[in-house]
């Protein structure tokens, strides 16, 4: 394989081995970082998030997508000096803006902490994140053009290296100032996050200096447009006319994201709960119940990224027949994976707590979202197919509409002081299940065909034996130790659902066979 260029399916598998990678890398800081900074100092690193995504957001939504999209244009072209100037221009505007938006974050970091936050502890973590929006601007568009290159080898090791510096530092710095108090272990645990982001920008560079750069010399008189002030205009008017849409899609998530986790804590707020409580409860939720609920997605997301050229191919052939049957397969595969996760999650609650967070305190919020798990897990192959059949308007739609019902639910909810917490939970998998719902509805409207109900019978019975087994294995051997107990409940019942699968027909030798390849991968 070349290392300046690989086919689709090549560089498919290459990012999608990157992404499960990164996901598991990426969950140990989640199982280390309440141990050493505890709930609360999660609350207070978690809510920096929710604003930086939306900053990012604003930023580079669609910027690498336009870049990619231009720079393979040029490519094809033969154009390199084009391509070139396009990366130019890119990182005159997107980093241009992320210099601004990182000025502007922490100098008004005492403004947002004030008031949009209950805790003002939180002031720290956004002033120490600001960085990130700079970095993250200049390695989008980088990436934006490896990938117009076809060249996935840069983003996959600058993601994977990002990550492994980002979880070790996050750990480091957070417990090198644990002694200064919580809220300066949090800011330090998003130095981290800061340190992960400048190597991966730094990858990026390199691979540009060492490989970007080999191409066959281009006249710039036949190229002028990508070295003049008017050409230079032109190309930003392009880029600008491709990201601003994709911006402003993206932009619903992050922007109902960040409402969320303010109106959380305030909703928690006039029911009574003190500050410090609040981003306790508000870190258990998103740092510590949530990435468990996602650890899954990680092959969910890889069998979505192989959904997409597969339906677009076959759209572009109008192949009917072969879009039902593909898609079929990807919910199929999803809902029999996705199922016993949500299972373990929901019965083996309290000790997967004890085991990876030393306290069962989250079990019973994991066990109220656990259910919802299979929605999260559909909604990526249901959102993939919308993409690939060119209805990301209905996506869109379907997502601003859940958006908004979560929120208000959460303010009905989590501000009845019987409910807190788990109000909000409520709110959050009331969105989930309906946004699965409404895109799973929108794609049997396009396609004239929804997996069959009894497909879905089949495996709730899988899920309920399999219960009746955890629960039982657990039961007869947790006397020899938690670790061994949730070893054999997860043995015997994985065994019965496995058996269960095959005997009703919802897995073949073929099924067995593509899980295979994909782990090769």
């Amino acid at each position: 394989m070349s290392r300046s260029r690989q086919t689709f399916i090549q560089g498919a598998v290459i990012l999608m081995a990157a992404g499960i990678f990164n996901r598991l890398i990426g969950f140990v800081p989640r199982i280390m970082l309440p141990r050493l900074i505890g709930a609360e100092g999660v609350g207070l690193f978690q809510m920096g998030y929710p604003l930086m995504s939306v900053l990012l957001t604003l930023i580079t939504g669609g910027i690498t997508l336009a870049v990619a999209k231009l720079v393979a244009e040029s490519e094809t072209q033969g154009n390199y000096w084009r391509s070139r100037g396009i990366l130019r221009t890119a990182l005159l505007i997107s980093g241009g803006l992320g210099a601004v938006m990182t000025l502007l974050c922490a100098a008004a970091a005492r403004y947002l902490t004030q008031y949009l936050f209950t805790d003002q502890r939180v002031y720290w973590t956004i002033v120490c994140m600001s960085p990130i929006i700079f970095l993250v601007s200049l390695s989008s568009v980088l990436r934006g053009y490896f990938q117009g290159k076809h060249n996935m080898i840069p983003t996959a090791v600058s993601q994977s290296a990002e990550t492994i510096v980002r979880c070790a530092m996050v750990l480091v710095i957070a417990w090198a100032f644990v002694p200064m108090g919580i809220a300066y272990a949090a800011a330090g645990a998003m130095i981290g996050v800061v340190c992960g982001e400048l190597v991966g920008l730094a990858l990026l560079g390199w691979h540009y200096v060492r490989y970007g750069r080999n191409r066959t010399f281009v006249r710039r008189a036949a190229v002028g447009e990508a070295d003049t002030v008017r050409g230079r205009l032109r190309l930003a008017r392009r880029l600008l006319r491709i990201s601003v849409p994709v911006t402003a899609s993206r932009l619903i998530g992050s922007a109902s994201y960040f409402a969320e986790s303010v109106l959380i804590v305030q909703s928690l707020a006039i029911a009574g709960v003190a500050a410090a409580a609040a981003t306790a409860q508000y870190g258990m939720l998103q740092g510590m119940v949530m990435p468990l609920l996602l650890l899954p997605t990680a092959l969910t997301y890889s069998l979505s990224v192989s959904l997409v050229p597969s339906l677009s191919e076959a759209a572009a052939l109008r192949d009917m027949l072969t879009i039902r049957k593909r898609m079929h397969q990807s919910l199929r595969l999803t809902l029999v994976t996705g199922a016993p996760f949500a299972v373990i999650l929901y019965v083996l609650a309290e000790p997967v707590c004890k085991l990876l967070y030393g306290s069962a305190d989250i079990a019973p919020m994991l066990a109220l979202m656990a259910p919802a798990a299979i929605f999260i897990y559909l909604q990526a192959p249901l959102a993939a197919a919308l993409q690939a059949l060119d209805k990301p308007g209905t996506a869109l739609r379907n997502t601003l509409i859940g958006a908004i019902v979560k929120l208000v639910l959460i303010y009905a909810l989590a501000t009845n002081p019987e409910l807190g917490i788990n109000g909000a939970v409520l709110a959050i998998c009331v969105n989930i299940a309906l946004v699965t719902v409404l895109h799973s509805v929108s794609v049997a409207r396009l396609l004239k065909t929804v997996l069959p109900p009894l497909d879905y019978v089949k495996v709730a019975s899988g899920a309920i034996i399999m219960a009746a087994m955890c629960k039982f294995g657990y039961t007869a051997t947790v006397a020899h130790g938690v670790l061994a107990g949730l070893a054999a409940a997860c043995a015997a019942g994985g065994l019965c659902y496995m058996l269960t699968m095959a005997v009703t027909g919802m897995i073949d030798r073929h099924d067995v066979v593509r899980l295979l390849r994909l782990r090769r991968h």
